[in-house]
């Protein structure tokens, strides 16, 4: 996610804020700033495992919205990624991060 969405978006985004998809109501930039946060950001901390359980949260949420808001009504396999990713945020906020995480050697 963060090599392949969330970098493009980061690295492009005064070029893709203008048409970038607002389906919560606070602006173009502001929602390609959340989605940023969620696929950078998060992605990071998640890879790490670094308040994976806190980070999921909005990952997941990104891409419940991205599956269900901004894909809704294209076919399975247009959505099928963001589903994939949306289930895996759910088993990190339910599992936590793991044996071999930041978490795990720092607040032990």
């Amino acid at each position: 996610m963060l090599l392949f969405h969330g970098w493009n978006k980061l690295a492009g985004f005064a070029e893709k804020a203008a048409d970038f998809p607002d389906p919560l109501g606070i602006g173009n930039s502001a929602s390609l700033g959340l989605t940023v946060f969620a696929e950078v950001l998060c992605a990071l901390c998640i890879a790490l495992g670094f308040l994976s359980r806190l980070a999921a949260i909005p990952f997941t949420i990104t891409m419940f919205i991205a599956a269900f808001v901004i894909h809704n009504g294209d076919p399975f396999k247009d959505r099928e990624l963001a589903l994939v990713y949306m289930l895996l945020g759910l088993g990190v906020i339910i599992a936590g991060s793991g044996k071999y995480s930041l978490d795990k050697a720092i607040f032990k």
